[in-house]
């Protein structure tokens, strides 16, 4: 999961976060992170397969913006695919899948942030549904970057075959 996080960041960041950020980003220390995410319990990480080969990862939980607590929302906190396998549909049913779990867990609105320089996240969100709700935020990577918060309807949710998911 680190590796494939890292990785992915990499990708996916460089010229938005700053370099020295992105090149002390570590498998070590980032293995041990997600080992002390996972056993916090906080929200649900899956492992994201193509061909019965892990590429990705996604976490899923409650809403953690305070404006929205308690209002029957959902959140994709992270989704992260190895960029070699990038543009293959595989972060969409993901997200599909995603919103199927946050659907049946009875939240009726998903939210997700992306950093307001990242085109390419906002144009993938858009195209799967997600729309921009208003809500900014900075957050600190080196340097403070603007993210916007981006929210999908959960009846509008995509349906996923389970052979896809």
């Amino acid at each position: 999961m680190a590796a494939v996080h890292i990785a992915a960041w990499r990708a996916a960041y460089r010229g938005l976060v700053p370099e020295p950020f992105l090149a002390v980003l570590d498998r070590d220390r980032g293995t041990a992170r997600f080992q002390q995410f996972l056993e916090s319990g906080a929200g649900n990480t899956y492992i994201i397969e193509n061909d019965n080969e892990p590429v990705g990862h996604l976490t899923i939980g409650p809403c953690r913006d305070d404006d929205l607590a308690g209002k029957g929302v959902g959140e994709i906190w992270g989704i992260y695919v190895a960029p070699a396998h990038w543009r293959r549909g595989i972060g969409a049913r993901a997200c599909g899948r995603a919103e199927e779990i946050l659907r049946a867990r009875g939240f009726e609105a998903i939210i997700l942030w992306a950093f307001e320089r990242n085109a390419a996240a906002r144009r993938f969100y858009e195209a799967i549904g997600y729309r921009p709700d208003g809500s900014r935020k900075m957050i600190e990577v080196g340097t403070p970057l603007s993210a916007i918060r981006y929210r999908k309807d959960a009846a509008l949710g995509s349906k996923v075959q389970p052979e896809d998911g």
